[in-house]
């Protein structure tokens, strides 16, 4: 799928806070906390108290709250090499407050139905990210990246997703088969799946995962020399599967034997793919210097570039292209009607904001941050 398809479909703020790439080949390493405590934001609210933000019928909404939820943008942004600029935070900050809120007061209007809707979908949002993590251990160290667990995950996904669904049923929303296929027949570019490619991969660092500074030569000489006797093992015939659970220092494939996910142009960095793209099937590469490191790659197989059918399952989801061209236009539909059933609901639940700044700058937040994105 093009990139532009990725777009139409926003994932869920919780998800966006955790769903890191596990390859290092890709990104930075997730960053590290300089805190002993396994929750930054614990430490935070001993030192300085967890006073409301916000608060209404039947819920508060505390500082440790908006302070979990900033630290994993910042995490998320950090591993992907970007800042936010202190100008953007304070606006960021207001979008989420005021997205925690929307949350809480859509729970008080939920149904069983709505309630088994929002864990049908958190059960497959949190299977997606397990995914794409690429294991359990890479997943639990992305969660505590930003001081969460799987248990918090889960409670804050299932919440979002229940309150997208009371949302939706509130306001009447419907999709038929054949608004779904029109836009499909009216937007095709948007299904066009590019060339991909899967392998397995050894990396051997010759920076600190921590810091990201350089090694010092001799340092980086040690790894060269030992990726290069990896190589001469693997060109010898040794199993490629166990050399990288034994030796690769990537994090989030060792556990899978070196195994990434697929990926496609312009996802890895250029001279990890162009080694990848140029390869024949379960050949295996020269060293393959990057700035994380030396790599040897495997390719396990390639995919061809083609256009999805509507009854084809989106990467790494139990979802087919139909479901996600679903709750785009749903979204679309609660965009535009969402606003004034949000507004009456905050009325009536008596919400105040009890921060200055965050009352100011939800104040000034545009009509469409009203309407929740549609988890996928």
């Amino acid at each position: 799928m093009k990139n532009k398809m990725k777009l139409i479909f926003p994932a869920t703020l919780v998800a966006a806070l955790i769903a890191l790439p596990s390859a290092m080949a890709a990104t930075a390493p997730a960053p590290t906390t300089t805190t002993t405590n396994a929750k930054p934001v614990n430490a935070m609210t001993a030192l300085f108290g967890d006073p409301v933000m916000a608060k209404g019928k039947g819920f508060e909404i505390k500082q440790s709250e908006m302070d979990q939820v900033v630290t994993g943008i910042k995490s998320a942004a950090a591993a992907h090499n970007e800042n936010i600029p202190a100008e953007q935070l304070n606006g960021i900050k207001a979008q989420m407050l005021n997205r925690l809120i929307q949350i809480q007061i859509l729970l008080q209007q939920s149904t069983d139905a709505d309630k088994l809707e929002g864990k049908k979908k958190a059960d497959t949002q949190i299977a997606a990210l397990l995914a794409r993590a690429g294991s359990q251990e890479a997943f639990e160290r992305q969660l505590k990246a930003v001081g969460m667990n799987l248990d918090e995950l889960r409670t804050k996904i299932t919440q979002e997703a229940t309150a997208t669904a009371t949302l939706t049923r509130a306001l009447g929303i419907n999709v038929t088969d054949a608004e779904v296929k029109q836009y499909y027949d009216t937007h095709p570019a948007d299904f066009e799946q590019p060339e991909s490619v899967k392998v397995q991969h050894i990396l051997m660092l010759t920076i600190n995962p921590t810091t990201r500074a350089p090694l010092s030569d001799d340092q980086v000489k040690a790894k060269r020399a030992q990726i290069d006797d990896i190589l001469k093992k693997v060109k010898a015939g040794e199993d490629f599967s166990k050399l990288a659970t034994q030796y690769s220092e990537d994090p989030g494939s060792k556990e899978k034997g070196g195994e990434l996910p697929a990926f496609s142009h312009g996802d890895m960095v250029p001279e990890f793919e162009a080694a990848a793209f140029s390869m024949k099937t379960n050949s295996i590469s020269e060293v393959i210097t990057t700035a994380y490191g030396y790599h040897v790659i495997k390719l396990l197989d390639k995919t061809p570039a083609k256009k999805l059918a509507l009854t084809d399952k989106v990467p790494m989801s139990d979802l087919t292209i139909s479901d996600k061209i679903k709750d785009y236009l749903v979204q679309q539909k609660t965009q535009k009607l969402a606003p004034v059933y949000l507004e009456n609901l905050k009325k009536t639940a008596n919400v105040e904001i009890l921060d200055a700044d965050m009352k100011a700058a939800i104040a000034a937040l545009p009509a469409a941050t009203n309407a929740p994105a549609e988890a996928p």
